[in-house]
């Protein structure tokens, strides 16, 4: 009977390690996080029990509220934009790209390269190219005439979090032409020649039968761009430094975590507040996997089949 369960089951063997890993990176920081934000701390010392008491403090104690709600406005622009730049964009470059012509797989491999760049090369580049005294960017202004457009495009409190925004949409955007490309491609013609014979012009054909049809692939890379962008760290980090511009302009949840865990005396509190940062981990959690959660349910309740 042993030998017989264990050629039955012989797949537990190989999902094993794989389990293994998941649950020592995934599930044991995750609940280790949620351990650690029911107690005080000390530096790095646990103190006593105190329940909610961390969570409190983040929403509703200066300055950790102020911040937090600041980084939390600051990522749901992140996420706008994003989402806007990637439906449009994408799904444009990605109906070109469905068409045979000369060149196009060039132009594709050329939009999809950022995005196998590292998020630490990707940020050093760009830091670089908006370089405010020599940068290419502010010259390439300059020599076209537009000089009066140049500007410290990260030190200014009004356009650090947008050219950030911009770097990262610049990076990610091959993938959802990708994701955009095959959904169209699996598109079959007689839809649109159906269309085409009740009379649509190309237009009205891709209102109502190409963006019904590829409505689960835009879904789907939104859920994953929210997730991505609710945990965006390096970017910001990268671009901006540990300090970050006037009044903290560009912080995100992720960095606000980061600064509150490992020492930032601008808090107004004593660095290193494991506790308080551990909390902005776990809201950091529910909020992903709230929106996550509703947002695969209303994805597949829009699902279309003709």
């Amino acid at each position: 009977m042993a030998k017989r369960w264990a050629q039955k089951h012989i797949y537990l063997f190989f999902l094993l390690p794989g389990l293994l890993i998941y649950v020592l990176f995934m599930v044991y920081p995750l609940t280790s996080a949620i351990g650690y934000s029911l107690y005080s701390w000390d530096g790095m010392v646990k103190g006593v029990f105190q329940g909610l008491e961390n969570f409190k403090v983040v929403l509703t104690q200066n300055p950790y509220n102020i911040r937090f709600w600041s980084a939390f406005r600051h990522n749901w622009i992140f996420f706008g934009i994003t989402f806007l730049l990637q439906s449009t964009l994408g799904l444009f470059f990605a109906t070109l790209f469905t068409r045979e012509k000369k060149g196009y797989n060039l132009l594709q491999a050329a939009y999809f390269a950022p995005y196998t760049l590292s998020m630490v090369v990707v940020g050093f580049l760009w830091l670089l190219l908006l370089n405010p005294t020599w940068g290419p960017f502010n010259k390439g202004l300059r020599l076209i005439g537009l000089g009066h457009h140049a500007k410290s495009w990260l030190g200014q409190t009004g356009t650090a979090l947008y050219s950030i925004v911009f770097v990262n949409a610049w990076r990610w955007l091959g993938f959802p032409i990708l994701v955009f490309k095959a959904g169209l491609q699996g598109i079959s013609d007689e839809y649109y020649e159906a269309a085409k014979v009740d009379g649509a012009n190309a237009w009205q054909a891709f209102i109502r039968v190409t963006l019904p049809l590829v409505l689960p692939n835009i879904g789907m890379v939104t859920i994953l761009t929210f997730i991505w962008i609710f945990n965006t760290f390096d970017l910001v980090f990268i671009m901006q430094g540990s300090s970050g511009n006037p009044y903290y302009s560009t912080d995100l949840l992720g960095t606000f975590f980061y600064r509150t865990a490992f020492g930032d005396s601008t808090t107004g509190g004593e660095p290193g507040q494991t506790g308080i940062a551990s909390a902005i981990a776990v809201l950091m959690f529910l909020i992903i996997s709230f929106v996550s959660y509703f947002g695969i349910r209303s994805l597949r309740k829009s699902e279309v089949e003709y």
